[in-house]
């Protein structure tokens, strides 16, 4: 699996009586394609699938797939225990995924042998590649990085952890296993802060949560770090830090705020599922002139 540019973790709408909404995710989904991202992560983190059923999961899954139309490829979000796991790696096959990501088994601790043997009995069982999400009770030691990524099917590991010196230690310990091809990306909630520090131990990758949202914010960013143009460091400073001051207030906001951004720009997805939270009025009023001082900023830069 190929990839390139922004990786985009579109939103699960739901409609009010709580149920998907299928029509608003493939609007959400077919307008960013418009700004190119490199890929769609459905039913991912942003997409809630701590919150979705397996029907759902395959439901969402299916709509991304069909929205996309082959513009960008889909992976599908699986993980939880290994039983569930399995059963959504199939249904993301069935519904016309390119690739997984897996997501840690939750509140379980295990030693790093335990982790690579999940990993292995999902991918075992895919025959979709496999993205391997560290992040929470998936932290992987060198060794294990590098046992994971000899494994069939396992093509790539995105980074939640933030780690920099066990992520490099990673990063050289699976080159040497299985060389250059395989994948490693960003995922730290807002990403575009540490992308100068990823880059630095070879991992341009990054998954974008405000792409979601303000995808001109978020491409503009893009282009400007890639070529060193002076606008990426303004919108560091005067979008994501204070984007990021504001997720950091309540657990679940990384997942909340991209939801109340989407509504304030004119796009209905419904609340959140519980145990998360929306955000209070005044954290959406404050986003609410974040998201305008970004477009402004992104609009002077282009001139």
């Amino acid at each position: 699996m190929k990839l390139d540019g922004i990786l985009f973790f579109p939103v699960t709408p739901f409609d009010r009586s709580g149920a998907v909404d299928h029509a608003a995710l493939a609007d959400h989904i077919g307008t960013r394609l418009d700004h190119g991202p490199g890929a769609v992560f459905a039913a991912c983190g942003t997409g809630e699938i701590h919150a979705l059923s397996t029907a759902e999961q395959e439901a969402v899954v299916r709509t991304a797939v069909g929205a996309a139309g082959g513009r960008a490829p889909v992976v599908a979000g699986a993980g939880g225990s290994l039983g569930t796991a399995v059963e959504q790696v199939a249904a993301a096959r069935a519904a016309g995924a390119d690739g997984v990501l897996l997501l840690p088994p939750y509140l379980v601790g295990a030693p790093q042998q335990g982790m690579v043997d999940y990993v292995r009995a999902v991918a075992e069982s895919a025959d979709l590649p496999v993205i391997v999400y560290q992040r929470s009770t998936m932290a992987l030691a060198p060794a294990s990085a590098a046992e994971v990524a000899a494994l069939p099917n396992v093509v790539g590991i995105k980074d939640g952890i933030g780690d920099l010196d066990r992520m490099r230690q990673n990063v050289m310990a699976v080159r040497a296993r299985v060389g250059g091809d395989f994948l490693f990306f960003n995922g730290l909630p807002t990403a575009e802060l540490t992308v100068h520090a990823y880059q630095g131990i070879g991992v341009d990758l990054y998954s974008s949560a405000a792409f979601a949202f303000v995808p001109e914010v978020a491409t503009a960013f893009y282009r400007a770090w890639r070529v060193g143009d002076p606008l990426a460091e303004r919108l560091l400073d005067e979008f994501y830090r204070p984007l990021a001051a504001i997720r950091d207030r309540t657990p679940g906001y990384a997942v909340a705020l991209v939801k109340t951004g989407l509504r304030l720009r004119g796009t209905d997805c419904g609340p959140v599922r519980a145990p998360f939270v929306d955000p209070s009025a005044a954290d959406t009023a404050e986003l609410e002139r974040l998201v305008e001082h970004g477009l402004a900023a992104v609009a002077e830069g282009a001139r």
